[in-house]
């Protein structure tokens, strides 16, 4: 609960809030923060929500949503970065340990990531990440009252 305060700082941006699902609220309180930090200690463990440390601020926000039935060998990847921390390296490395981190605590073959059209610095850091394009789904999905298409990145586990 002590990153409330950093997270609520670095989320309530509308830059970050139209990159990500609408469930991420704009303005983002104090109280926004303290319900996704109260939601992410309850979930069972091993964790699928991490916070984006920086010099001892959480500064960020990455996760996994694991996913059921003929699909649970699957999780979406999911992440945002306060706007004073871009083009830092920071969210490609974040995106790397969650992925090793996912690969090696859940029963998973494969991450993906849905990226909006527009949104070229996520595709970046994906790639960097080891994902590739996999398909485009065209006009799929409405943001900021605007359709728009949804790019599908992906990566499959390593087997040895």
């Amino acid at each position: 609960m002590s990153d409330c305060e950093s997270l609520a700082r670095h989320a309530d941006n509308i830059r970050i809030c139209s990159n990500v699902r609408d469930m991420f609220p704009h303005p983002y309180t104090t109280n926004d923060a303290v319900v996704f930090i109260s939601s992410a200690i309850s979930k069972p463990r091993p964790a699928v929500d991490r916070a984006i440390d920086v010099g001892g601020e959480a500064v960020g926000g990455i996760g996994i949503v694991l996913q059921h039935d003929v699909e649970r060998i699957s999780a979406e990847i999911g992440y945002w970065l306060g706007e004073s921390f871009w083009n830092k390296g920071i969210m490609t490395e974040a995106v790397k340990q969650m992925v090793t981190y996912a690969f090696i605590s859940f029963p998973l073959s494969k991450l993906y990531a849905p990226v909006y059209e527009y949104n070229l610095a996520s595709m970046r850091v994906l790639e960097k990440a080891g994902f590739e394009k996999e398909g485009i789904l065209k006009k799929a999905a409405i943001k900021n009252g605007r359709v728009i298409d949804i790019l599908y990145y992906g990566l499959i586990k390593k087997t040895s």
